[in-house]
């Protein structure tokens, strides 16, 4: 097998690559929570009006991750005003399964750093929850620290994590 390397680059969130990868995350969050596959009409409903839409400029910016030609994950950045100055989200970090281990999801989150400081942000936050132990990981392992909740808009989030940029 050749040795394949990653590629991440800011891309429209609704291009084919990044509505596919979308789906496979709320798939697999979704599916998680519920302990079942989630099916095709629930991931539908998940998407629909999911504010996937901010995360274009001028409230943020959609990544595509490529291992290979092959579109392995994806991030987003959102600024938020009501987060105050410099200070803005990352969400819809995923990397798929088969992809995991490969290195892509610092590469991803590296990429959001790197767009989120063009935007000027000095704190970049994001919250999840508790059985996506992987992604717990991923943060950590990466600089970001676990804080006290910054919002209770989510019923889902149970931990909250940040990074000064």
């Amino acid at each position: 097998m050749p040795h394949m390397t990653w590629t991440v680059a800011a891309e429209r969130f609704d291009s084919p690559d990044a509505y596919a990868l979308r789906r496979d995350y709320y798939d697999e969050v979704a599916g998680r929570y519920w302990r079942r596959p989630a099916t095709a009409a629930e991931v539908d409903d998940g998407l629909d009006g999911d504010g996937a839409d901010l995360l274009a400029p001028p409230t943020g910016r959609f990544v595509v991750g490529r291992y290979g030609n092959e579109a392995a994950g994806c991030a987003g950045l959102l600024l938020t005003e009501a987060a105050g100055p410099g200070t803005a989200e990352l969400t819809r970090v995923y990397v798929r399964p088969a992809f995991r281990g490969t290195g892509g999801g610092g590469l991803l989150l590296a990429a959001v750093e790197e767009e989120a400081r063009a935007y000027g942000v000095t704190l970049l936050r994001l919250d999840t929850r508790g059985d996506l132990v992987e992604a717990r990981g991923l943060y950590a392992k990466h600089g970001y620290r676990e804080v006290p909740a910054f919002h209770r808009r989510n019923q889902y989030a149970e931990h909250w994590f940040a990074k000064e940029l």
